[in-house]
């Protein structure tokens, strides 16, 4: 069941505003989803000063995540295609996590396309970063963009 988003709100306001947030910076992970929850996260007085797109068409997403099991002995995550197991014995005992369903997979990309459009009209300066590519490169780019110095005008208007 989804937590409202007041309830979400408020416990992201408690948390930016203690003093490590607040001295050196924050970041969030899924979350605004919807451009209702931006303006909220804006209107409580949390305004990113970045925002990251992370571009990955949606058979890529869809193979990632139908494909990964976890080992539940070592908590090892593998991959049928890209990282499979050792062994049958490890292959046999791993697990697929009910989120990586095709059906919940697919429920998931659905509510992700739905409002991507609107947060990137919200978040005009946004950078989009083609994600469908070797994770360390797509790490260098971001950690670039966050030491980077900051635009001087950040007005959306």
């Amino acid at each position: 069941m989804p937590v409202p988003d007041n309830l979400v709100l408020k416990l992201i306001e408690d948390r930016l505003s203690q003093i490590d947030c607040v001295t050196r910076g924050w970041v969030l992970r899924g979350f605004p989803r919807t451009r209702e929850q931006a303006e909220n996260l804006d209107t409580a007085g949390y305004e990113p000063n970045r925002v990251f797109y992370l571009d990955v068409p949606n058979d890529s997403v869809y193979e990632r995540l139908t494909l990964r099991m976890t080992d539940p002995v070592t908590g090892i995550i593998y991959h049928t295609l890209y990282n499979p197991p050792h062994s049958n014995q490890i292959k046999e005992r791993c697990q697929r996590h009910p989120e990586d369903s095709d059906d919940a997979v697919q429920k998931r990309l659905a509510a992700y396309n739905a409002y991507v459009e609107e947060l990137s009209d919200y978040y005009q300066t946004g950078l989009h970063i083609n994600a469908d590519q070797d994770p360390h490169t797509v790490f260098e780019f971001v950690e670039s963009m966050l030491v980077s110095q900051l635009p001087t005008n950040l007005d959306r208007d």
